[in-house]
């Protein structure tokens, strides 16, 4: 178990308290939390009351949001970013399962770089888009954000690097790191 998950005592409210934290002005539906974080509604909802009731959260309208006005919100966010993180092992298992994978690149997000217009690129032969979607979104709710990515067949990736497409450009002239490469980039 997360040492963190042992530390608030659940791994779902690890996940609830990373996506109302890092997107604190959005305001979440109990079903659209739940689906954002891969739990049931019915975890969701026990896990809300509890945030609700100790202040993290507030209800608002027909849905909930991050209580900026929490006494310890700005340590729980800083706490809660230098801690977040899903490890390179992690993301390429859940990447796995979309089809053969030839490269994967992370960046924006991953590096701490605002201005990159994706933060995983994703190049692979035999792709299945509704698998990779799915391990994309796996990976955004342990990390309790959206992410920016692209995939590419290795030819059409190879084409793109050599006729020196814009996406391609952004990605690898900025800060970023090949967490798997089977291309030689």
């Amino acid at each position: 178990m997360d040492p963190l998950a042992k530390l608030f005592g659940s791994s779902a409210r690890i996940k609830l308290l990373r996506l109302f934290i890092f997107n604190e002005a959005t305001t979440f539906g109990l079903t659209d939390a739940a689906f954002r974080t891969k739990l049931s509604k019915l975890t969701a909802r026990k896990e809300i009351t509890a945030l609700t009731a100790i202040g993290v959260i507030k209800k608002r309208g027909t849905g909930y949001a991050a209580n900026k006005h929490f006494i310890h919100f700005d340590a729980l966010a800083a706490f809660l970013r230098t801690t977040t993180n899903v490890g390179n092992t992690e993301m390429l298992a859940m990447l796995r399962k979309a089809g053969a994978l030839k490269l994967v690149v992370t960046s924006g997000l991953f590096t701490g770089v605002a201005e990159s217009q994706i933060d995983l690129l994703i190049v692979g032969d035999k792709l299945d888009e509704r698998a990779l979607k799915s391990a994309v979104h796996g990976i955004e709710a342990e990390l309790g954000r959206e992410i920016q990515y692209a995939s590419f067949s290795t030819e059409d990736f190879r084409y793109r690097l050599g006729v020196y497409d814009r996406l391609i450009r952004d990605v690898l002239d900025y800060p970023h790191k090949a967490i798997f490469d089977k291309i030689g980039l």
